[in-house]
């Protein structure tokens, strides 16, 4: 064989192992990673810990976390818009309860000026007014702060036992679906407290629900009467029109015989 030929052969080995080197190495590298898209962020007001109803709020509870913008309400406290929030809404009182890691949301706070913390916590034209009440009257201590309650009065019908001549009692809802602000001055359940056996219960209501209450007091007994969870967001609660107008329910009792009548 000619020594050019020879030259040419091995010129043609080696590059076909230089090529089959580099095809190798191209087949077994992975894959550039794709581009990783930025989040965009911004740092919102939290609770940096449990903060409870009608707790005035301190500086140390609360502190800025990074949330990714997209996740943010309107109600959200941003640092960018407001840096010195911190020191603005320490001393607050919380109209509501906050969990830690919550976002801060001004309408839940409220600045006392001096006043209690359960005026803070009032909501615009409502009252407090409180209720005696015993475990017969009082739902047997299972009634809590937050619960609602209806309003029972019972008293005795003077003007029908002088027209019958017998011992008439009655008894009515004066008022339904009342929020219980506080059972004494307790006004949250805390450390699981599943029952309070209290003297008085706080109710919130509107001005004119108030003096019917007032005056209800003085004809009889109240008793307040537990409702169901589901039943709090009904629609049956009395307006503040200091209205009644409901029907009563009678017990007659006569000769030790009791009997049921409806009247208006």
């Amino acid at each position: 064989m000619k020594p050019a030929r020879i030259i040419v052969l091995v010129i043609a080995v080696v590059a076909g192992g230089i090529a089959a080197l580099l095809a190798g190495r191209w087949e077994s590298a992975p894959p550039p990673p794709p581009p990783v898209t930025q989040l965009e962020t911004t740092d919102v007001l939290i609770a940096s810990s449990d903060i409870g109803l009608g707790t005035t709020v301190t500086a140390q509870d609360l502190r800025w976390q990074t949330w990714p913008t997209v996740g943010t309400g309107s109600s959200f406290i941003r640092k960018s818009e407001r840096p010195d929030a911190i020191e603005q809404l320490a001393g607050s009182i919380a109209r509501g309860p906050f969990a830690a890691g919550e976002p801060i949301r001004e309408s839940k706070l409220i600045k006392a000026k001096g006043s209690g913390y359960m005026a803070a916590i009032l909501p615009t034209g409502r009252r407090a007014i409180s209720v005696e009440i015993s475990p017969e009257t009082g739902a047997g201590g299972f009634i809590l702060p937050g619960d609602h309650v209806d309003v029972i009065l019972s008293r005795r019908d003077r003007a029908a036992e002088k027209a019958t001549g017998i011992e008439v009692h009655t008894s009515e809802i004066i008022l339904s679906n009342v929020p219980v602000l506080a059972i004494d001055q307790t006004v949250e359940e805390k450390n699981g407290q599943r029952v309070v056996v209290g003297k008085t219960a706080t109710l919130e209501l509107g001005p004119r629900q108030a003096e019917m209450l007032a005056r209800s007091r003085q004809q009889g007994t109240l008793s307040l009467a537990l409702r169901s969870l589901v039943d709090f967001d009904s629609k049956d609660t009395l307006e503040d029109s200091g209205d009644e107008g409901r029907s009563r329910g009678v017990n007659v009792v006569r000769f030790g015989v009791t009997t049921s009548a409806t009247t208006k």
